[in-house]
């Protein structure tokens, strides 16, 4: 350990300069690589191989040092070292002598990926990407670090390499050390653990109290949207009516809104911002960005009907219509942060950026000033003159401002536009599939549920295999055995289908699809009392148990909602009690580090309570619920559509013992005349008449006027011609819409 901490002391001492770009001649070993991330490493003087056993094995044969550099295609800082220090002759005659060097797309191979990021964590305290990984020829983590300027990268191969030469059982023993330490944590277990009120009340006030008052969400500098903490606050807030809750929420969707993370011109969020105002960002735009803050505004729309959350979110779908939709139906992975700029240089967020005077050259005199004030666009800039476009005050007018927009987006098309990355990825479109679902209600758009619909077919038709399903497509090419993540996130977009669909009609089919993939969760990725691990087959120095949140929430968490909303929908008292296991084998986990691990903590509270939207499923699919307030009406419907063959008690049953259907807002139980007028027959498991509703009916309430949410209860009980089902109580919280 002495030796990698005398080099981290070594490194963080040195300074930064830039070498000059020699690119390679001859392809290296990524030829043929089926990922857009390697290819642009194709021609780098590095011999670059991916990863695989040929890799491997020359290592060990060769008793080499493994040099394993980890990023994506639309990762700036990738570029940077690319172009500072894999294109540089020098340093590539080091790693090509003295190493066995690797490249990994972490966006193909997420299970690698979470490995060799741990490990850069675990050996200098952060990580990002690049993320550069020295192993020995055993594949043991001895070093880690992420973007290095080429002068310290060529110091730090050439002292490592001198190291393995003078002293390798040191190294080995190093690295023997971090990697049992890693696979500990990496396949570590957690007590279970009961998500009593008063705990789930104590994680609740610590994640409120970690948030930025004045600039809404979590943390300084860099700033993430970390959207499943705020997925799990939306859920409390609607689960329990926690005003807190609900204003932390919105705050974080004020900041990001009204800063530069947010594209002000074209729509969509940016990566992450690089201060804590949310102001100047990392410029990629990743779909699963879209798709998680999208689903956040969806529910805010929902839930409150705040007018800056729906033009949001309305320019987020027409930025991904317009820009992220690929032939076919599924949508892109990601856009890069640089583009190349007007002086013929690679520059990151150059396609965002503007000057006062390239406003005004757009918009004229008078709207060109207007612009400038209402985003602070001065001479002095942001960077290095150019501004980052954020609004300086409160919201304006969009009725005018939108159309100005409009034409400096159509400015905006003439430069240079950044890169796509053409990827097609199973969960992240998984993901982005069920908040189109969820905004096409939201917003009485059915024609986004349409593209949901297209995705999730075109993805089953190209990606579903005799045994499973691969996780992309790139260049055509399907590839990749599917992930835990990509699986559990893909059958959440299908369940969403189902559940959003614009009729009954289109329902058919998606729960049998998710079926079919909770199966192959259930079946091939490790013990649900041990938590799943995150690939079918393990590669890198350790299996992964998927506990902690990322771009998308944890698989382990996603795979507990999958299989408590399946059991809640369909007749499978199998899944339950899977769901029930998981549920106990995440409490632990979710109870440690819950702003690491919020996906797991709502998906226990889920399992364990039931879903906290609008809509929902009881009587194992045989009623589904769906509560739709009206603030300018001053009313609340709740439509119940129950399946053929089953019933639900009316209002005044005719006899005692059955449970009435009832409904209770804000303490105020809806009176008899407003419930519909039963159906009166005879079952065969009762040959007296019963008086029911079947079918579809409407219950009508008034909303109160009170300032704070307002909690409804409906109360049912289910039956067929057989039994009748345990009666079931559901809440539902009513916000009062924005001032």
């Amino acid at each position: 350990m002495r030796l990698i901490l005398t080099l981290l002391v070594f490194l963080a001492a040195l300074g930064a300069q830039a070498q000059t770009r020699t690119p390679g001649q001859q392809p290296n070993h990524l030829a043929g690589a089926q990922s857009p991330y390697l290819l642009q490493h194709l021609y780098n003087p590095v011999d670059w191989y991916p990863w695989g056993q040929e890799a491997l094995d020359k290592a060990r044969e060769e008793n080499k040092l493994i040099f394993l550099s980890v990023g994506y295609a639309s990762c700036h800082w990738c570029h940077v070292m690319r172009r500072e220090s894999f294109e540089n002759p020098e340093i590539a005659a080091i790693l090509n002598e003295h190493f066995v060097s690797i490249k990994i797309d972490r966006e193909v191979r997420p299970d690698l990926d979470e490995q060799f990021m741990l490990a850069t964590q675990y050996l200098t305290g952060s990580g990002g990407w690049p993320n550069n990984v020295i192993l020995t020829p055993l594949g043991d983590p001895v070093f880690g670090a992420t973007y290095l300027p080429p002068d310290d990268l060529k110091t730090l191969l050439t002292q490592m390499a001198a190291l393995w030469q003078e002293n390798p059982a040191a190294l080995n023993a190093e690295g023997f050390r971090v990697g049992r330490f890693l696979r500990d944590f990496l396949t570590r277990q957690a007590a279970a653990v009961e998500l009593t009120p008063e705990l789930v009340a104590r994680i609740n006030t610590d994640l409120l109290g970690q948030m930025d008052e004045f600039n809404g969400g979590l943390g300084t500098a860099p700033k993430f949207p970390q959207e499943s903490v705020f997925l799990y606050l939306t859920d409390i807030a609607n689960r329990t009516g926690d005003v807190a809750a609900r204003a932390a929420v919105t705050a974080y969707l004020d900041g990001m809104i009204a800063g530069g993370i947010h594209d002000q011109v074209g729509g969509g969020f940016h990566r992450y911002a690089v201060d804590p105002a949310w102001h100047v960002p990392h410029f990629e735009k990743m779909l699963y960005n879209q798709a998680n803050i999208g689903l956040l505004l969806t529910r805010s729309v929902v839930a409150t009907g705040d007018p800056s959350h729906a033009r949001a979110l309305e320019r987020l779908l027409a930025y991904l219509m317009r820009d992220m939709r690929a032939p076919g139906g599924a949508f892109y992975a990601a856009q890069d942060a640089d583009s190349v700029n007007a002086a013929g240089e690679h520059q990151e967020g150059a396609y965002y950026l503007w000057t006062p005077e390239e406003v005004i050259a757009a918009l004229g005199p008078e709207d060109g000033a207007w612009i400038n004030q209402v985003f602070d666009i001065t001479p002095d800039g942001d960077l290095e003159g150019t501004n980052v476009l954020a609004l300086a005050g409160g919201m304006p007018d969009p009725a005018r401002l939108d159309p100005l927009l409009a034409r400096l987006e159509a400015v905006r098309a003439r430069r240079a536009t950044p890169a796509t990355d053409e990827k097609l990825l199973l969960g992240w479109n998984g993901a982005l599939i069920a908040m189109l679902a969820e905004a096409a209600q939201a917003t009485d758009r059915p024609e986004l549920w349409q593209a949901g619909a297209d995705a999730a077919t075109f993805l089953i038709d190209r990606l579903k295999t005799d045994d499973g399903y691969l996780r992309m497509i790139y260049a055509g090419t399907p590839r990749e055995p599917a992930q835990l993540p990509d699986l559990a996130a893909f059958a959440l977009g299908l369940i969403a289908l189902h559940d959003y669909a614009p009729s009954a009609a289109l329902r058919d089919g998606w729960l049998a699809e998710a079926r079919f993939i909770a199966d192959l969760l259930r079946r091939n990725f490790g013990a649900l009392d041990e938590g799943l691990r995150m690939s079918r087959v393990q590669q890198g120095f350790s299996p992964v148990i998927a506990i902690e949140d990322g771009e998308l929430p944890s698989g382990n968490a996603m795979t507990l909602l999958v299989l408590s909303r399946l059991a809640r929908r369909m007749e499978a008292p199998e899944l339950r009690i899977d769901a029930d296991r998981l549920a106990a084998t995440l409490s632990g986990y979710a109870a440690e580090i819950p702003v690491q691990r919020a996906a797991a903590l709502a998906a226990v509270l889920e399992a364990e309570q039931g879903e906290a939207g609008l809509v929902r499923h009881v009587a194992g699919g045989a009623v589904r619920v769906e509560a739709q307030p009206d603030a300018r009406a001053g009313q609340v419907t709740f439509t119940l559509t129950i399946k053929p063959g089953w019933h639900v008690n009316a209002h005044a049953p005719l006899e005692d013992y059955f449970i009435p259907t009832s409904l209770e807002v804000a303490g105020q139980p809806l009176p008899a005349s407003a419930y519909p007028a039963p159906e009166i027959k005879a079952l065969g498991f009762n040959p007296a008449p019963l008086a029911l509703y079947d079918g579809t009916f409407m219950l009508h309430a008034p909303l109160p006027t009170t300032d704070g949410p307002a909690r409804a209860t409906l109360t049912l009980q289910a039956c067929n011609d057989e039994i009748c089902l345990a009666p079931e109580e559901l809440g539902f919280t009513l916000w009062a819409p924005p001032r």
